[in-house]
């Protein structure tokens, strides 16, 4: 049992839970995730690790299915059955580069990791935070330590740039040489950015979340399509060169289970209110 030593919200319907977990802290480094599952017969979900701190790692999700808003409700003290990992290949950390950390929604979260990495080894870091609204922007004092320069945007214009983390991205490397660019987010938003540095031919890492199960390479549930070949995310990655993926298919198979994740968080919140699905929807 791994014992949960933290735990807030950082926005709404985004929290963050601090585990104590010797094994993985102790080799956990920016890029690689975590499987979880909170209890016997739980489903097993993918975290990317956000924090390292001695013996304990942090992990940030936004609670969408069942099992989320399960992690969500849970409180210092409380246990998690198991926390497996460190899962996947490390981030390929340059030295002596100008490198360009983009951040969108809950993939902030795995941003100052990443970017404290590429500055101890040298390199020059630009943050971009990117979010809807001023109050879904999180992490910003974190990733304003970890970066040299760091820009925000938001949809709304509430805080920072009134538009998209693509368009300061493309102000950024039109003005400064940027050797590297990280995009974590959302699928539909690290496609478009992405394009932002295809055609400048800058070298770009996206971390992508198919669906997961058992996190070794045993499923294929993880499969996604890079320059045209099969590559499974758990082992392969979860980072792979944005230009060559195929967010089309990745975004589809994210919908697979769609209707059974429904199904699982109407009985999650049906058994919370102590009514059946029908009285809650009748």
């Amino acid at each position: 049992m791994y014992r949960v030593v933290e735990a807030r919200p950082l926005a709404d319907r985004v929290h963050a839970l601090v585990i104590e977990a010797p094994h993985v802290a102790r080799n956990a480094k920016a890029g690689q995730f975590l499987i979880i599952r909170k209890e016997p017969g739980g489903e097993r979900i993918p975290l990317t690790v956000s924090a390292v701190d001695d013996d304990r790692v942090r992990v940030i999700f936004m609670t969408v299915g069942a099992t989320t808003h399960q992690l969500a409700e849970l409180q210092p003290g409380d246990t998690i059955l198991d926390v497996a990992g460190p899962l996947g290949r490390p981030s390929e950390i340059p030295s002596g580069e100008t490198c360009v950390v983009v951040g969108g929604g809950v993939g902030i979260a795995s941003c100052p990791i990443l970017a404290r990495t590429l500055r101890e080894a040298g390199n020059r870091v630009i943050g971009i935070l990117g979010a809807r609204t001023a109050e879904l922007l999180i992490l910003e004092d974190e990733m304003r330590t970890a970066c040299d320069e760091l820009y925000l945007a938001t949809d709304d214009g509430t805080k920072g740039r009134h538009g998209f983390a693509a368009d300061v991205l493309k102000e950024v490397i039109e003005s400064v040489q940027v050797d590297s660019v990280w995009i974590i987010g959302p699928a539909i938003m690290m496609k478009v950015t992405s394009e932002v540095t295809r055609t400048a031919g800058i070298r770009t890492w996206v971390s992508l979340n198919p669906i997961m199960v058992d996190g070794t390479g045993m499923c294929g549930s993880c499969r996604v399509i890079v320059n045209g070949e099969v590559r499974f995310a758990c082992v392969d990655g979860p980072e792979f060169d944005a230009h060559g993926v195929d967010f089309d298919h990745l975004m589809q198979r994210q919908r697979f289970y769609f209707e059974e994740e429904r199904h699982a968080l109407e009985h999650h919140h049906a058994t919370r209110c102590g009514c059946s699905g029908e009285e809650r929807h009748g």
